[in-house]
């Protein structure tokens, strides 16, 4: 079970304007800056991103979302974490059910809710590295 979709409404109307200007510092969240497949707007949409060995990894609470589709379709995006904005490239979606990424408080609550789905992300140039 992952998040309803009318949660997801809110968030995207309510919460997300809240956040939105503080997600690219707090520890856990970024704002990943992403293409419209078919209008070419730019969006910003903050989330909860983690990183790994080779880039950042995000829990598709709500499945994969129009985010993470203009992501998936565009090969990449822009990641904003801690006030830098750093190029991701190589999207792929990966199911995993022992949610081996996530941070351990995260790992719980994401099985809690149902979470095996992931977003993972290289980072595009050491250049914009940021641990």
């Amino acid at each position: 079970m992952v998040l309803p979709r009318r949660l997801a409404r809110f968030n995207r109307v309510v919460t997300n304007r809240v956040t939105g200007p503080l997600a690219g510092w707090l520890p856990g969240f970024g704002v990943v800056i992403h293409r419209g497949r078919r209008s070419g707007r730019e969006y910003r949409t903050p989330i909860n991103i983690f990183r790994t060995s080779d880039g950042y990894v995000a829990a598709l609470t709500y499945g994969v979302t129009d985010w993470a589709r203009n992501v998936l379709a565009a090969g990449g995006c822009e990641l904003e974490v801690r006030g830098r904005r750093v190029p991701l490239t190589d999207p792929r979606l990966v199911h995993d059910p022992t949610r081996r990424d996530m941070p351990p408080v995260v790992r719980q609550l994401v099985g809690k809710i149902g979470v095996t789905d992931f977003l993972y992300l290289r980072t595009g140039s050491e250049a914009g590295h940021v641990d």
